[in-house]
């Protein structure tokens, strides 16, 4: 916490994607993908039971990228604590790109397909420590 604010974010929910890696000079990497959060309502008009998916860009760093990348894939449910970062970037054509991600802290697997001794162990949780941290 800085100057009495604060920046942390709970997600649980299901990977829209596979975790693509992304590897730089000196050995660090990270680990991005979407995670998709799901809100049941009731269209109090029609009674129509709805739900509004929400998409999040999820990146996790070195260590924990490799174990995400390892353990989870499409589909997986898990449970992440984070903070949000905004950024922006130049693009080929010269156009200013902006992203929101979630700069993930710590999760929890809390299903995963992969065949693994991990997952016979049931959940598996992981905290980034101060020195992972960007």
């Amino acid at each position: 916490m800085n100057n009495g604010t604060l920046n942390k974010v709970m997600l649980i929910g299901h990977l829209g994607d596979d975790v693509k890696m992304h590897y730089f000079d000196g050995g660090n990497c990270i680990g991005r993908f979407p995670l998709a959060t799901n809100e049941v309502y009731v269209n109090k008009t029609t009674g129509e039971k709805l739900t509004s998916t929400e998409w999040h860009n999820l990146v996790v760093r070195n260590k924990a990228a490799e174990i995400c990348e390892k353990y989870l894939s499409k589909g997986d449910k898990i449970y992440v604590e984070g903070r949000i970062k905004s950024r922006q970037w130049q693009a080929e054509d010269g156009s200013t790109k902006y992203t929101t991600e979630i700069q993930v802290t710590e999760f929890t697997f809390l299903s995963v397909k992969k065949d693994n001794d991990h997952n016979k162990s049931g959940d598996a949780h992981y905290g980034m420590s101060d020195a992972e941290m960007p």
